[in-house]
């Protein structure tokens, strides 16, 4: 039977071996090494999870505020609430008042004027430079000298008919003198004179830094059923002699322009100027298991354009005026330069929910073992005499065939308890003179279990070899010595 098993395929061993490995069952051993070295590793691992978990989490935390610094450190179940059922996304309404009057050069402007578009939206542009070009007409004139290829020096170089898609019209073939100067450019049909040929420029930022914003935003969590506005519930006259101040006034949504641009970090000369993108964040991170006086928007400023890209940054846009003149169509073509501002809401709302604690309850202590693991690892392969402790560590226990009547002390003997009294052993006897069956070709033998040692197998104490000299090894040593024929399959051991 022994050569049969040896001239064995070796695939078919191996899955023979994981069959039988498949349904061995493993029970932890507790092993206590009294070695201070580990031991400090084992409890400043398990300090360091716990601190991760209920206190700190890092310092590379961040801040959705953007105008205030981020905090040194992101809490897991302090600041993140991991005990809360969340909800991200609230439903947002934002309506935008903008109010206030300018000057130019020979202009007054009102919010009529320079406020686009009017509706008061969540995005919404106030201009603070204009270039004008007036009395524009359909005719004939010379093409704008920036369009490319719109330079020639003799009709030869100007197609009739040619419509470019970066010009102000359709080409008639001729090569006339430029507006100014003695470039020659080729003529087109179309809206005349084109807009750089006779444009003026009007600057309106003089007095807009003193322009006033209203915002007004409501959000709503249905998860929740919560809602909330950014205004609060005063006399009516409350918003006519406030503005907004974080410590003193933060339920009155009213911001000067001038103060936009400097919580965002930016020059109002030049951003009037050349025009840029403005973002109002507003921010609701709501603890409903607090009052709903504790829920607040928070505000933040920044630019939104990237300043530093000549090709990107900026913002401008055209739009036109139209009007009769001795029954002719005219219009005055404005090329606005002004400040974007889009108002951008964002929030979080958080309950407690019992399903997310267990969870988290559950990562955080799942997550300690890590220190046990470590800690077997580096007592198994940096310390000295890992073979023991390995020996100690990891037992293969079988369990020994025995008769059916035998079941109490294998049952004994598995759970580390000791076996029955010697009075259940029992003795087969030779039948008498007058006795029949199959007991009579039994043979005359005492069958008892045999006696385990009282140590228990599944607790013990490794002290480290260096501390009581020799071999370091307990006195349940001699417990793994060879089985004897009373005990074939080694489970005295235990």
């Amino acid at each position: 039977m022994a050569d049969s098993r040896s001239r064995a395929p070796a695939a078919w061993r191996l899955a023979q071996g994981c069959w039988s490995a498949f349904w061995d069952y493993e029970t932890p051993k507790v092993i206590v090494v009294r070695n201070r070295r580990l031991g400090i590793v084992y409890r400043a691992v398990q300090l360091l999870i716990l601190l991760y978990f209920v206190w700190c989490a890092g310092w590379a935390g961040s801040c959705l505020r953007l105008s205030e610094p981020a905090p040194p450190c992101r809490y897991v179940f302090i600041v993140q609430k991991s005990y809360q059922d969340s909800e991200t996304g609230p439903e947002s309404s934002v309506i935008t008042k903008v109010k206030g009057i300018t000057e130019s050069e020979h202009k007054v402007w009102d919010v009529e004027e320079y406020v686009k578009p009017p509706e008061g939206g969540s995005v919404f542009s106030i201009i603070t430079r204009i270039e004008v070009t007036p009395f524009q007409t359909l005719g004939t004139c010379p093409e704008s000298i920036r369009v490319p290829n719109a330079t020639c020096y003799s009709d030869a170089d100007c197609m009739a008919g040619e419509l470019d898609m970066l010009g102000n019209g359709l080409r008639t073939g001729r090569c006339i003198p430029y507006y100014h100067g003695v470039a020659k450019t080729c003529e087109v049909s179309g809206w005349c004179p084109v807009e750089d040929g006779a444009a003026v420029s009007h600057f309106l930022g003089k007095m807009a830094p003193n322009f006033t914003i209203l915002i007004k935003n409501s959000v709503h969590y249905p998860k929740f059923q919560f809602s909330k506005g950014n205004i609060a519930h005063r006399e009516d006259d409350y918003l006519r002699r406030c503005t907004f101040d974080q410590g003193s006034d933060p339920y009155c949504p009213i911001f000067r322009l001038g103060f936009i641009v400097e919580q965002a970090g930016e020059n109002f000369t030049e951003l009037a100027h050349r025009g840029g993108v403005i973002g109002i964040v507003i921010n609701w991170d709501c603890d409903l298991d607090l009052p709903a006086s504790q829920c607040n928007p928070k505000y933040s400023f920044r630019r939104l354009d990237p300043k530093h890209i000549p090709a990107s940054s900026g913002y401008n846009f055209r739009f036109a005026k139209y009007y009769r003149v001795n029954s002719t169509t005219t219009r005055t073509l404005i090329k606005a330069y002004g400040i974007r501002i889009d108002v951008i809401v964002h929030g979080q709302a958080g309950k407690f929910s019992l399903i997310p604690t267990i969870i988290n309850l559950a990562t955080a202590l799942t997550s300690i073992g890590v220190g046990s693991f470590l800690c077997d690892w580096i007592l198994l392969t940096f310390m000295n005499k890992n073979k023991v402790y390995s020996h100690k560590k990891f037992d293969k226990v079988c369990a020994p065939r025995r008769p059916s009547s035998s079941w109490p002390v294998t049952l004994a003997l598995v759970l580390g308890q000791a076996p029955p009294p010697a009075s259940h052993c029992s003795q087969d006897l030779a039948p008498g003179p007058g006795q029949q069956g199959p007991q009579r070709a039994a043979p005359s033998k005492s069958v008892c279990p045999p006696q385990p040692h009282t140590t228990s197998a599944l607790s013990e104490q490794v002290d480290p070899p260096d501390q009581h000299g020799g071999q370091g090894l307990p006195t349940s040593e001699s417990l793994q010595q060879d089985s004897t024929p009373t005990d074939p399959k080694g489970l005295a051991q235990l």
